[in-house]
C-alpha cells in the first residue's frame, strides 16, 4: 500500500500509517501527481484540491481522507464515479469550534477587540465600552449537531437559555443537553444571540437573508463559525449599519479571504480568518482520526465517516462482511448464468440479518458483482449504484419475513422485461456463501470456484449422462447439486456441478449435446473464502 499525505497532519497520524509497513510519502505540490500514479490512499486537509483532473492521475486510488469536516476541496462526484471512498472527520474539532464560538459571543458582548484597540492606542475609554452580560440571555442555535451540542453545553454553564432549530434532531436528543427545539422563525424572534452550526446545502444557502435578519430582535447579535455562504453578507451589512443588529462575529465568509466585503469596514464586526477549528488539540485529533480511518478501510474494509456511502462501525462491518461476500457472488453468478445477458431491472430481497444490519451496502455489493461480471467494469461498493444508473439499470430492494427454511437470505433477480431469473443464497455455519434456490427451484451448493449450470427435461438418465460426458473430458466433479421444478418428473430440472481444475469453455458444447439437456453455462467465481464463524 502507498499513502500520499498531501497536506500537513499530526506526526502521530503519519506514524500510525507507517506502523502498518505501508509506504507513506509527503510530497511537495509539484510532485503530487506523479506520487499519486501508484497510490492507494490520499490524505488532505483544505489546501490540496482533489479535483477530477487530479484524480485522473491516480488510477489505483481507493480512498481520500479529509482531516477536517468540509470536503469542498474534494470533487466527491468525480471520486464516486471512480469508486474512490471519501471520508472526513466530523466532530474532531467540535470542542475547538465551540470554544471559539463562545469566545466570539463574549467578545461581542464586551467589545473586547474594540476596547483592546482603543487601549493600545493610548486611550482610556471606560464609558465607551459598557458591556452586556450573557447570564439570562437566550442563545439560538441553528444546527444541533456535534458543534452545536458543545456550544449548548457551554452556554448552559453561562446560565443562558438555549433554543435550537434542527429538523434532523429529535426532542429527546435536545432534552439531553437542556435545549428547546423551536421553529426557525421563533428562534430568530426570541434569541439575543443567534449562532450558526449547520451544513451548507441548497436549502441553507443564504438562509439568513434580509427577510430572516428582519425577524431577529433589535440589538441581537449574530455569530457564524460554520459556513460563510449561510448568510447574505450584503443584507447583514445593512442590518449592522441600521442598528437592527448590535454586532456580528464571523469566522467564515462566502469568499475566503474576503475581498471588497461590505462587512470588514464596520465597527461592530469581529472577524477571524477561519480559525475556529485551528487548535493544536483539534489538529492532533483530526490528523490521528483520519489516519486510523484510512488504515482501517484499506486493511479491513471498515467504513467510518464516509461522505459518499453509508458508514459502518467495526462491529457492523464484522457482522456484514459475510453478506457482502455473499451479495457480490450472487451478483456475479446471476450475470453469468442468466439466460439473457441484457437486463434492465435488478431486484434484491433480504430476510433476517441482512435486512437488519445494512441492506443498503449489500445492495452495492450485489450490483458491483453483477456489473463486474457482465461488463468487465472496475466497479466497487462506492460507485456501483451510480454505474448501474448510468446504464439505465433500475435497482430496487426490499425486506421480507422468512417464515421457513433458511433464516438469513439474500435473493437477487434480473429481468430483461420479458423474463426473470432468480437466485437466492445464505451464509453457511462456517461463514461460507451458499446457494439455496435457483430460478425458483430449491438447491443447495457452495458459491465458489468453477460451476457448471445445466438445465434439462426431468427424465431418467440425464444426471448419469452429464457425469459420463465430464469423465470423458477428464473433468473431475467436486460437488453436484440438483433442483427440480416439481416432483414426479417430466418438468424442468437443473444441475449445479462444481468442477476441479482449469476448465475450458468448450465443455459447455459437450454438455449441451447430452440428450434432454436444454442449456448449459459455466460460471466462474472466486475460490472458497476462508472459513469463519457465521454471523450472529
Amino acid at each position: 500500500m502507498k499513502i500520499v499525505v498531501a497536506d500537513k497532519i499530526s506526526e502521530r497520524g503519519i506514524a500510525l500509517l507507517r506502523e502498518t509497513g505501508w509506504e507513506v510519502v509527503t510530497p511537495a505540490a509539484p510532485a503530487l501527481s506523479s506520487e499519486l500514479a501508484n497510490a492507494d490512499g490520499l490524505v488532505v486537509r483544505s489546501a490540496t484540491k482533489a479535483t477530477a483532473a487530479l484524480l485522473e492521475q491516480a488510477p489505483r486510488l481507493r480512498v481520500i481522507g479529509r482531516a477536517g469536516v468540509g470536503v469542498d476541496n474534494v470533487d466527491v462526484d468525480a471520486a464516486t464515479r471512480r469508486g474512490i471512498l471519501v471520508m472526513n472527520t466530523p466532530g474532531g474539532n467540535a470542542v475547538s469550534v465551540a470554544e471559539h464560538t463562545i469566545a466570539l459571543m463574549l467578545g461581542l458582548a464586551r467589545a473586547v477587540p474594540q476596547a483592546n484597540a482603543s487601549t493600545q492606542a493610548g486611550k482610556w475609554e471606560k464609558s465607551a465600552f459598557s458591556g452586556t452580560e450573557m447570564r439570562g440571555k437566550t442563545l439560538g442555535l441553528i444546527g444541533l449537531g456535534r458543534v452545536g451540542t458543545e456550544v449548548a453545553r457551554r452556554a448552559r454553564a453561562l446560565e443562558m437559555k438555549v433554543l435550537a432549530y434542527d429538523p434532523y434532531v429529535t426532542p429527546a436528543v435536545a432534552r439531553e443537553v437542556e435545549v428547546h427545539l423551536v421553529p426557525l422563525d421563533e428562534l430568530l424572534e426570541q434569541s439575543d444571540v443567534v449562532s450558526l452550526h449547520t451544513a451548507l446545502t441548497a436549502n441553507t444557502e443564504k438562509m439568513l437573508n434580509a427577510e430572516a435578519l428582519g425577524k431577529m430582535k433589535k440589538g441581537a447579535r449574530l455569530i457564524n463559525c460554520a459556513r460563510g455562504e449561510l448568510i447574505d453578507e450584503a443584507a447583514l451589512a445593512e442590518a449592522l449599519r441600521s442598528g437592527k443588529l448590535a454586532g456580528a462575529a464571523l469566522d467564515t465568509f462566502a469568499q475566503e479571504p474576503p475581498k471588497n466585503s461590505p462587512l470588514l469596514s464596520l465597527p461592530n464586526i469581529i472577524a477571524t480568518p477561519h480559525i475556529a477549528g485551528s487548535t493544536a488539540e483539534a489538529q492532533e485529533e483530526v490528523g490521528t482520526a483520519i489516519a486510523v480511518q484510512v488504515k482501517d478501510y484499506l486493511s479491513e474494509g471498515v467504513i467510518r465517516n464516509a461522505v459518499n456511502m453509508p458508514a459502518l462501525t467495526p462491529d457492523q462491518y464484522r457482522r456484514l462482511k459475510p453478506y457482502l461476500e455473499l451479495g457480490g457472488r450472487l451478483g456475479s453468478f446471476i450475470a453469468q448464468a442468466s439466460p439473457s445477458h441484457s437486463f434492465s431491472r435488478v431486484q434484491i430481497r433480504y430476510a433476517g440479518e441482512p435486512a437488519e444490519i445494512g441492506s443498503h451496502v449489500i445492495r452495492s455489493a450485489v450490483v458491483a458483482g453483477l456489473l463486474n461480471a457482465a461488463l468487465g467494469e472496475d466497479v466497487n461498493l462506492v460507485n456501483a449504484t451510480a454505474e448501474a444508473s448510468e446504464r439505465g439499470i433500475t435497482v430496487t430492494d426490499t425486506t421480507r419475513r422468512r417464515e421457513r427454511g433458511f433464516p438469513n437470505t439474500i435473493e437477487v433477480s434480473v429481468s430483461d422485461g420479458s423474463r426473470e431469473f432468480r437466485l437466492e443464497g445464505t451464509v453457511g455455519q462456517d461463514g461460507s456463501p451458499r446457494i439455496v434456490a435457483l430460478d425458483g427451484m430449491g438447491l443447495e451448493a457452495p458459491l465458489e470456484g468453477t460451476l457448471l449450470l445445466s438445465r434439462n427435461i426431468d427424465v431418467p438418465g440425464v444426471i448419469g449422462n452429464i457425469g459420463t460426458a465430464l469423465g470423458k473430458l477428464g473433468v473431475n466433479i467436486a460437488t453436484f447439486a440438483l433442483g427440480r421444478r416439481s416432483p414426479g418428473g417430466g418438468g424442468e430440472a437443473l444441475a449445479l456441478v462444481g468442477l476441479d481444475g482449469n476448465i475450458s469453455p468448450s465443455i459447455v458444447q459437450e454438455i449441451r449435446a447430452v440428450p434432454s439437456v436444454t442449456d448449459a453455462r459455466l460460471v466462474r467465481l472466486p475460490a472458497a473464502v476462508q472459513a469463519a464463524a457465521a454471523p450472529r
